[in-house]
């Protein structure tokens, strides 16, 4: 029996279209996944990569440029474990310094960890930690800590760390599980978000402010939020952290 050559057409015509999905769906639908990218759009309105998802290239040491820290790049996530004893444990902070910004990251840690995101820091020797001079969006396993240790809010993921609660309550996802976060400040006022709800809204150098830094244990830091302009840092704290998608865009 000879083939219907209308049924040939049709299959042809079928496999044309699907070469075709599969082709959009690889090119666009897959690719438009991949992480530490910036699209067009993103570069266009001035957003640059802090980390490039293959080196930690744009990160030092705190106050110890020099020193090869125990953090590292590990399958596109800029990373760092309590269990690894390659390199000196501590916090990272930029090579570059921000005032005006906006910063957005994605973040995961281990259970029953504690990390945070530090700005306005002042990378010099005199100061004993990033945390002596900058304010921190603290990121923690808020549902295995010990009890007590949230104080209020004001140590809990997306807090501005000691200082104040959260503006509006929001759990972070579970240990091991990606978060978003943004970070923005404009002439000394900050603003934090966690998966999209605002937690943070304060004025640096405000009366407000000043009550805040007075009633913390960042009162005995004389330096404290004294500057609008420094560093980004990244904690080793507890346990173990990673991060991803690590962006900045100016503010003029």
């Amino acid at each position: 029996m000879k083939s219907n050559p209308v049924f040939k057409i049709v299959a042809l015509v079928i496999a044309f279209f699907v070469f075709i999905y599969f082709f959009i769906f690889y090119f666009f639908e897959d690719h438009s996944t991949k992480q530490n990218t910036l699209s067009a759009q993103e570069k266009q309105d001035g957003w640059v990569l802090l980390f490039d998802g293959e080196t930690t290239n744009g990160w030092h040491m705190f106050s110890k440029p020099n020193m090869k820290p125990a953090w590292k790049a590990i399958n596109g996530e800029l990373t760092t474990s309590t269990n690894d004893t390659l390199g000196t444990h501590g916090d990272i902070v930029t090579d570059g310094v921000y005032e005006n910004f906006e910063l957005v990251f994605d973040w995961k840690i281990a259970r029953e960890g504690n990390s945070g995101v530090f700005i306005n820091v002042q990378d010099d020797t005199s100061y004993i930690a990033t945390w002596a001079t900058g304010p921190e969006y603290q990121l923690l396993d808020n549902p295995n800590m010990q009890a007590g240790y949230l104080d209020g809010g004001k140590k809990g993921a997306g807090a501005l760390y000691g200082l104040a609660p959260l503006k509006t309550s929001v759990e972070p996802n579970p240990a091991g599980e990606w978060n978003n976060s943004r970070i923005m400040q404009v002439n000394g006022k900050i603003n934090f978000w966690l998966n999209g709800i605002m937690t943070c809204e304060e004025q640096i150098g405000s009366d407000r402010w000043k009550g805040l830094v007075a009633g913390s244990k960042a009162a005995v830091f004389p330096d404290f939020s004294k500057s609008t302009k420094g560093h980004i840092g990244l904690q080793d704290w507890a346990k173990g952290v990673s991060f991803k998608n690590i962006k900045i865009r100016i503010i003029q």
